[in-house]
């Protein structure tokens, strides 16, 4: 299973606030199978097979010029690892695990 950071960002809109173009591609999250999500203060987390979450990303874009933008900017982080099974919160809780542990 592979994780992805997407960050889209609608340009030529009427208003410098893009909680309406956010809003409206979390509704289009839901309708998508195959893949789970997260928002995030900056961006959307998108995890499962990398071809469903690839689809995702072009639903998502494409998505934002059907709400109204002129221009849209993609930026996508993909993190697949093949060698076991990680998810999003397995990788933060290893993290949290290493910092309980003592650093002598």
């Amino acid at each position: 299973m592979a994780i992805a950071e997407v960050t889209i960002i609608p340009i030529g809109t009427s208003s410098t606030s893009l909680s309406p173009y956010v809003a409206e591609m979390q509704r289009k999250l839901q309708t998508l199978e195959g893949i789970d999500y997260e928002l995030t203060s900056m961006s959307t987390i998108i995890e499962g097979p990398l071809d469903r979450i690839l689809e995702a990303v072009k639903a998502l874009h494409e998505h934002t010029f059907e709400s109204g933008a002129q221009r849209v900017s993609t930026s996508i982080k993909i993190d697949d690892r093949r060698d076991k099974a990680a998810s999003s919160r397995q990788k933060l809780e290893s993290v949290r695990t290493r910092l309980t542990e003592s650093g002598d």
